[in-house]
């Protein structure tokens, strides 16, 4: 009860809460200022009599205080709004303290009329307050200059205490002696009643270190007005400057960038957009900034969108991801996508930085060298180290019989008839290099076989290392040889990042990132602070000196091809970009150099110009016309056309046009009958639009140029927006096929009708195809012979004889041997063999044909005859010497001689 009388006696209001905010009593004055009874407040959170709004700034000391509050002897008092039982809001103070049982006494007063003196207390202790704790270095001194008063933050900021600065001028203890008559035109304004607002200066630590400040000082007045003094706030701005300045370079390098680089929200609303977005897009930062990215995608690729924002939402990084974009006018390109979350000051994901690079240039270069590789007519394939299946063409699918992805990742030698034979050729090209007419029979996948002759070699990379074997195989059973051409590889760096350097105008190195370390081999520790001019060859210096002229000026240097100086003494090409830094006031305080090593890309350019120079030779050392067709389209973007584009020698021979001439024309002005619906223009039409390449074999066409009709095999692939077409005039073959069929069916019936018995012989003198007549002269049916040796066939005693005739005669004679042929009961039957000996372009051995005559009936009477001779020459030499007239006995005998003679030379024909 003495409690409660004294609270009720005091004249403040009173209010004792616990330490969750909760009022646990009131006096009679809470009841008068707040307009509530008793019963309405206790138990009711603090929050009812002053706003939520104001009360979290309160809440805040709040918990400090209970954090410890033995370290205050007295309690907190600040001034805040309370809230009516109206609903009015009125200016209090409250005073906070803590009592005994744990609670907090709160003694509100209602701000009126408090005498000014009061005020002014507060108002001094709380300017005390702001000095003491301020972060910005105050300083007071006299219109003289003298210090007269040195806070906390002046002590940490030019490292003199109190003590030390106190009575000391400002301008002699803090200013550089360039800016020594800057103090006191300061305080030549103060002394005016002026003011200085934030003038960014220097000032001099204690240590001697030069720091920038931003100043701004305050004339002080006595009670009656009169300036006595100044105050100084010092702000140091090295922070912000070096701020400001990696702004100005990071902006410096994004608009320098040749990537399209643009800044979206996670919602995908683009919100920055470089030069480089600007021409590989086609729209200007102002038609697409704050509109959706969405529209740079493809509609079948929204999902992808999302999915990147999602990703960079969640903190991740997408980095190299090739896709494809469109333009403004609708155009579809390829793209390599780096994409990067952007965080703001606590880290949190805000947006998303996209960086896009354009691989259209590699790209057409591929489907270039893809649609040469596609047209060509002889079988090309590409083979792994370990003899897998890497690549094929169109020409191999047809002579294999199987699809180019069943045949992609199988062992190459498989479909050879001679596996073996094969790898010998393969293991052969690795350790020569390469091999020429290797003899190789490939097996269609329904058993026709074709013969080829193989040319194959190794391919490198740029650094010499073996990636496989290219392999060509033209058809040696035709006379005329198709072209050739070798598959080549283009390699292009596209993952080196770009080495991004800050200098000063003297020249000074005062940013390197870590693509530049990789680039130069320098650490960052060892080029800061260094000169630029050490990555420059000696002979270069004039360039650095024009650069620095035009940067100085605020101009960007774009795309310059120089060379540079590794820390290992080497020299390489790189690409630089040089874009001025400018400070807060427009200066150019810096320069931005973005560098590129050109290294790889120059060697590509290289190879690529060689590819190219090498395409257009076997372009023109083709015998079969071969043209390059561009694609007319009418308004409605259909195509309605093509005109030739480019023409090797062989096409204008056929065209009878010069190149100029036929390269002006359209494809219906030299085919008069193309534009015809289902003709030539429906044909490429349909490559063009399907992708799918062209293969047409032995076709008729009305040649208007000679008015007859010719065959033609015709290849076409896509190659862009165009065609790559070759034909070939085969009409002469078309007719030696025919005739050779119609002589091959008469040679097989005479052969198969003939008495004796016809064999073909190869090189190796196996049988290759033997008559019908065997079985009936040798009593062998004709397959049993096949693939077997003449030579297991003829009696030993005559073997000799045969090889030595064989050997002894040339192409152009037939050879001739008698000797007697295993029959298959195991006996042996004389037989006269004639053969003639084939021999390819080449002179080398290639066949035998001939046939075999049954002599053996010839053979049994001549050895009886010779017996008889034999017999009548014995009787001759026994009668010698005797007169006895033996006249017809000598006629018989010249009789029998004159027909041994005769079937002597009868034989040797």
């Amino acid at each position: 009860m003495r409690f409660e009388s004294l609270l009720e006696a005091v004249p403040d209001a009173l209010v004792g809460m616990d330490q969750n905010g909760v009022i646990r009593f009131v006096n009679r004055q809470s009841e008068l200022l707040f307009g509530y009874e008793r019963d309405e407040l206790v138990g009711q959170s603090i929050d009812m009599l002053v706003p939520e709004t104001l009360w979290q700034i309160y809440a805040q000391h709040r918990q400090d205080y209970f954090a410890d509050p033995r370290t205050r002897s007295s309690g907190l008092d600040v001034e805040l709004s309370g809230r009516h039982h109206n609903g009015g809001e009125f200016p209090i103070n409250v005073n906070l303290s803590n009592i005994d049982t744990g609670d907090v006494l709160l003694v509100i007063t209602a701000v009126g009329d408090v005498a000014a003196q009061q005020q002014a207390v507060q108002n001094a202790g709380l300017i005390e307050a702001i000095v003491e704790y301020s972060d910005d270095a105050i300083i007071g001194s006299t219109l003289q200059g003298t210090i007269t008063s040195w806070n906390p933050a002046a002590e940490e900021m030019y490292g003199y205490s109190s003590r030390e600065a106190i009575g000391r001028s400002i301008g002699k203890l803090l200013t550089p002696q360039d800016r020594a008559g800057e103090p006191q035109d300061n305080l030549a304004k103060i002394s005016a009643g002026q003011h200085v607002h934030h003038l960014e200066t220097e000032r001099v630590r204690k240590d001697a270190t030069v720091l920038p400040v931003s100043i701004s000082v305050a004339p002080i007045r006595d009670a009656d007005g009169a300036i006595v003094g100044a105050s100084e706030m010092h702000r140091d701005v090295t922070g912000q400057r070096r701020a400001f300045e990696t702004a100005q370079q990071v902006a410096a390098i994004v608009e320098g960038s040749d990537d399209a680089i643009f800044g979206s929200t996670l919602e995908g609303t683009i919100t920055s957009w470089n030069s480089a977005a600007e021409r590989m897009f086609g729209y200007s930062s102002q038609e697409l900034i704050g509109k959706s990215g969405g529209r740079l995608s493809p509609k079948d690729r929204t999902d992808e969108i999302k999915a990147i924002l999602a990703k960079v939402g969640a903190g991740q990084h997408v980095e190299h991801l090739e896709t494809i974009r469109v333009r403004k006018d609708g155009t579809v390109f390829p793209v390599s996508l780096t994409v990067s979350p952007i965080r703001d000051v606590n880290g949190v994901v805000v947006g998303a930085s996209a960086i896009n690079r354009s691989m259209t240039e590699l790209q057409h270069a591929a489907l270039y060298a893809r649609s040469l590789i596609e047209t060509d007519l002889d079988p090309l394939i590409t083979i792994s180290p370990d003899g897998k299946i890497n690549d094929v063409n169109e020409a191999t699918v047809r002579v294999t019989g199987i699809p180019r992805d069943k045949l992609i990742g199988t062992d190459f030698s498989y479909y050879f008839t001679e596996p073996d034979k094969a790898l010998e050729g393969y293991e052969r090209a690795f350790t020569q290099g390469s091999v020429t007419d290797y003899p190789l029979t490939v097996r269609h996948r329904d058993g026709t076989l074709t013969d080829l002759g193989c040319n194959a070699s190794v391919y490198r990379d740029l650094n010499e290392n073996v990636l496989g074997v290219l392999a060509i195989g033209r058809d040696v059973t035709e006379r005329k040889r198709a072209f050739e051409v070798a598959q080549r590889m283009a390699a292009i760096v596209q993952s080196s990042d770009d080495a991004i350097i800050g200098r000063t105008l003297e020249g000074v190195i005062t940013n390197w990132n870590p693509a530049a370390e990789r680039m130069f081999g320098y650490s960052r520790h060892e080029i800061i602070d260094r000169t630029i001019d050490l990555l420059s060859p000696e002979d270069r210096g004039d360039e650095d000196k024009s650069l620095l002229v035009k940067v100085s000026a605020g101009q960007p240097v774009e795309h310059l091809e120089a060379t540079r100086v590794r820390k290992d003494g080497s020299v390489f090409p790189v690409l630089l970009t040089v874009s001025p830094i400018f400070d807060e006031n427009g200066a150019v305080v810096g320069a931005s150099v973005i560098c590129r090593d050109m290294t790889e890309q120059k060697r590509a350019e290289q190879v690529l110009e060689q590819d190219r120079a090498m395409l257009r030779a076997t372009m023109d050392s083709l015998l079969d016309p071969h043209v390059l067709l561009e694609v007319v389209r009418d308004k409605a973007g259909r195509i309605v056309e093509f005109m030739f584009a480019d023409a090797n020698p062989a096409a204008c021979e056929y065209a009878q046009k010069t190149y100029d001439e036929l390269t002006q024309m359209r494809l219906s002005d030299l085919f008069r009958s193309a534009a015809q619906p289902g003709s030539l223009v429906d044909q490429c039409r349909r490559v063009v639009e399907t992708g799918e390449p062209l293969v047409l074999d032995d076709i008729v066409y009305t040649q208007e140029l000679i008015g007859e009709e010719r065959h033609y095999d015709v290849r076409a692939a896509c190659v862009g927006d165009g065609l790559s077409y070759t034909w070939r005039d085969v009409t002469d073959r078309h007719t030696a096929v025919e005739r050779l069929a119609e002589s091959e069916e008469h040679y097989r019936l005479l052969a198969e009708n003939a008495s004796d018995v016809v064999i073909r012989l190869g090189a190796d003198w196996r049988f290759e195809w033997v008559s019908g007549s065997v079985a009936d002269v040798l009593g062998w049916a004709a397959g049993d012979l096949l693939g077997h040796v003449i030579d297991e066939f003829i009696h030993p005693d005559e073997h000799a004889l045969f090889v030595q005739a064989v050997a002894d005669t040339s192409p152009e004679d037939t050879a001739s041997a008698e000797f007697r042929f295993r029959r298959s009961d195991g006996s042996y039957r004389w037989v006269l063999c004639r053969t003639r000996l084939k021999v390819d372009e080449d002179g080398a051995p290639v066949a035998s044909v001939g046939g075999l005559v049954d002599i053996d009936a010839r053979k049994e009477v001549e050895a009886q005859e010779m017996d008889r001779l034999e017999t009548l020459e014995r009787f001759q030499r026994l009668t010698v010497g005797r007169e006895l007239k033996m006249i017809e006995l000598k006629k018989e005998i010249e009789s029998l001689r004159s027909l041994v003679h005769r079937d002597r030379n009868e034989k040797g024909d």
